[in-house]
């Protein structure tokens, strides 16, 4: 089976520092991938690179198996590459409908020059919603703006954002953070039911627990490395531990 996403020998320096030293990856399609490691560990990088926020300086990114030559956030959306960071990039001030579509906004008609076109509301509202449906999100009110809206209702609608648009891979950073157990348990079944539609999903999280329900593997990093693969179980999770930490054998 082709996978979704093949990272091949990535390196990354800021300077003298070695961010990233020849990691491999690969996530396949309908599936649950965790990467985890300590702060530094270069999993932040690792997935800035591949979506395009910083550059490797050398390595292969390849997508359904052919080359994906990323230099910009812009190039990795246009291969299918979606990213939640920790900060949501969501628009207080907007409702989902166009938080969904910011930038991407559905106008027309499509012969007329851009600023002149007319934004399609209510198309984009109805499509919204018939996302979340399909994603059994269920929000309280679909009018009110984001700002007014709880912690798990705000990472959900960012996380149903890039489910939206992302063809073959979304990216989690932390998804869970901050998130009481109602909330986070909201932003697990939504992961679930990414994978359950196909998606390859790569979640960044430091809550064992959450990588244990969710993922199917888990690369272990530190200090820009890949030192490990485990499959998250309450069984596995001391030798994960030991990994993160550097005192496995």
């Amino acid at each position: 089976m082709t996978a979704a996403l093949t990272v091949r020998g990535a390196t990354k320096r800021f300077g003298a520092v070695l961010a990233l030293d020849a990691v491999d990856l690969e996530v396949q399609h309908g599936e649950v991938l965790a990467v985890l490691g300590d702060n530094g560990a270069g999993k932040s990088t690792l997935i800035k690179c591949i979506s395009g926020v910083h550059r490797l300086d050398s390595g292969e990114i390849e997508i359904d198996g052919e080359p994906a030559h990323i230099t910009s956030p812009a190039g990795a959306r246009g291969h299918g590459i979606e990213t939640v960071y920790q900060d949501l990039a969501l628009f207080d001030n907007l409702v989902p409908a166009a938080n969904f579509y910011a930038g991407r906004e559905d106008a027309g008609p499509g012969w007329l020059p851009r600023p002149l076109r007319v934004l399609r509301r209510r198309t984009m509202a109805d499509a919204t919603i018939e996302l979340l449906e399909r994603l059994q999100v269920s929000l309280p009110d679909h009018t009110a703006t984001v700002g007014l809206m709880s912690g798990g209702q705000r990472q959900v609608i960012a996380v149903a954002r890039a489910a939206a648009f992302a063809s073959k891979v979304v990216i989690l950073d932390e998804p869970t953070a901050a998130l009481g157990v109602r909330e986070s348990r909201r932003v697990l079944d939504l992961i679930l039911r990414l994978r359950a539609e196909g998606h390859a999903v790569i979640v960044i999280s430091h809550a064992m627990d959450h990588v244990t329900e969710v993922a199917d593997r888990a690369v272990v990093m530190r200090r820009g490395r890949k030192v490990g693969e485990e499959v998250p179980s309450p069984d596995s999770q001391e030798r994960i531990v030991a990994l993160i930490v550097g005192t496995s054998r």
